[in-house]
C-alpha cells in the first residue's frame, strides 16, 4: 500500500499539474476567446515547452499570459515528471502492486495459519506447514529476511510488526484457524497472544517462550500451547542418548521422516454421519484404508494409547491415525 509520504508526493505533483492545465485552459478561453479544445491544446504545448506554433496569433495580453504560464509551469511540470519517474524507478510503483497482490491473495484465504516471525523456529514451522500443504501467511519485520524468504507460498509474506492490530488484520486473523508466534522476546509474544485472542476467540494459538515463568503468563493470556525450544532441545538430546532408536522413530513419524509418513488426527466432526457414534471396530480403518488408529482423545481430554475396538466415537472425541500419505488420503475419502 502507499505510505503517507509516497502518496503525498504523488498527490501534490499530480494536483499541481492538473491545476496548471486548468489555469491555462481558462486563461486562453477568457483572454483569447479560444474554444475548449484549442485552449487545452495551447496549454499542453506551452506547459510541455515543445515549441509548436500557437493556434491563432496571440494578442499582447495573450502573449503576457503565455509567458507567465511558461515560467510558472516549467518548475511544476519538471517536479511532477521527476516525482513520478522517481516513484517508478525506485521500485515504489512495483512495491505498491506487489502489496496489492499480497492483500488480495490473503483476503481469499480461509482457515489458514499465521506465522509471526521467520527466525529459526518460524522457518521450521513454515517448513512443516508447507510439507502438509497448509496455506499460511508469514509476518516478518526485518526487510532482509522478507527479501530472502523463498517458499511455496512466498507471495503471502507481510512486512510489518506482528504486535500491531492492523498487521494481524491484514494477515486475515479473523478467518485464520491458527496462529504461531515465534518472536525472540517473550513480551512481544505475550502481546501478540493477547491481541490475537481478542480479535479471534476461536483461534488456536501456539507461542514460543524463552523464560521459565513465561509459559504460565502466555497461557493465561490465551495461548493454547506454549513451546520452550531450549528445554525441548535439551530433553530431546538426552533422550537420544538413552533410547536413540525410539526417538528417531518418533521423529520419523512426526514429520521428519519424509513425505510418505503421516500422523493425522480425525475429529468427530470430520466423520460423515454414518460413522459418528460408532465404535472403532465399526469403522474398519485398517481393512478399508491400511492406516492404523494408534491413539484416542476422549471428550474430557484424556488420551488413550492403542484404544480398544469397542471404544465409542462420540462428540468432541478425536482419533489419531498413522499411515502413508496414500493411506491417509484414502481414509479421508472413505470417512469424510
Amino acid at each position: 500500500m502507499f505510505s503517507s509520504r509516497q502518496f503525498s508526493k504523488i498527490y501534490i505533483a499530480v494536483s499541481l499539474l492538473i491545476l496548471t492545465v486548468c489555469v491555462g485552459v481558462v486563461g486562453f478561453i477568457l483572454i483569447e476567446k479560444y474554444d475548449f479544445l484549442d485552449a487545452f491544446y495551447m496549454t499542453i504545448i506551452t506547459v510541455a515547452t515543445v515549441g509548436f506554433q500557437e493556434v491563432h496569433p496571440l494578442s499582447n495580453d495573450g502573449k503576457l499570459f503565455t509567458a507567465f504560464l511558461i515560467i510558472t509551469s516549467f518548475g511544476t511540470f519538471a517536479y511532477a515528471v521527476s516525482s513520478i519517474t522517481n516513484y517508478i524507478s525506485d521500485g515504489e510503483f512495483r512495491e505498491y502492486f506487489k502489496n496489492k497482490k499480497v492483500n488480495s491473495a490473503i483476503e481469499k484465504l480461509d482457515a489458514h495459519v499465521i506465522v509471526c516471525g521467520f527466525g529459526r523456529n518460524g522457518k521450521q514451522a513454515a517448513h512443516v506447514l508447507k510439507k502438509h500443504n497448509t496455506r499460511f501467511v508469514v509476518i516478518e519485520q526485518k526487510k532482509d529476511i522478507v527479501a530472502a524468504i523463498n517458499h511455496r507460498f512466498s507471495d503471502l509474506v507481510l512486512e510489518g510488526d506482528a504486535t500491531l492490530d492492523e498487521i494481524l488484520l491484514r494477515a486475515g486473523i479473523l478467518k485464520a484457524k491458527a496462529l504461531i508466534t515465534t518472536l525472540p522476546m517473550d513480551a512481544d509474544n505475550l502481546f501478540i497472544v493477547l491481541t490475537a485472542r481478542t480479535l479471534n476467540p476461536k483461534l488456536t494459538i501456539i507461542s514460543r517462550a524463552s523464560e521459565d515463568n513465561s509459559d504460565k503468563k502466555l497461557k493465561l493470556a490465551g495461548a493454547d500451547n506454549v513451546i520452550m525450544p531450549d528445554k525441548l532441545g535439551g530433553a530431546h538430546m538426552a533422550s537420544l542418548v538413552m533410547k536413540p532408536d525410539v526417538m528417531e522413530f518418533v521423529d520419523y513419524i512426526t514429520g521428519q521422516g519424509g513425505d510418505n509418513i503421516r500422523l493425522e488426527e480425525i475429529t468427530f466432526a470430520n466423520l460423515s454421519g454414518e460413522y459418528q457414534n460408532k465404535t472403532i471396530r465399526d469403522l474398519e480403518v485398517r481393512n478399508k484404508s491400511g492406516a492404523n488408529i494408534i491413539g484416542f482423545k476422549t471428550a474430557q481430554g484424556e488420551y488413550i494409547i492403542n484404544p480398544s475396538a469397542d471404544t465409542m466415537i462420540i462428540p468432541d472425541a478425536k482419533l489419531f491415525v498413522l499411515g502413508t500419505t496414500d493411506q491417509i488420503v484414502k481414509l479421508k475419502e472413505l470417512f469424510a
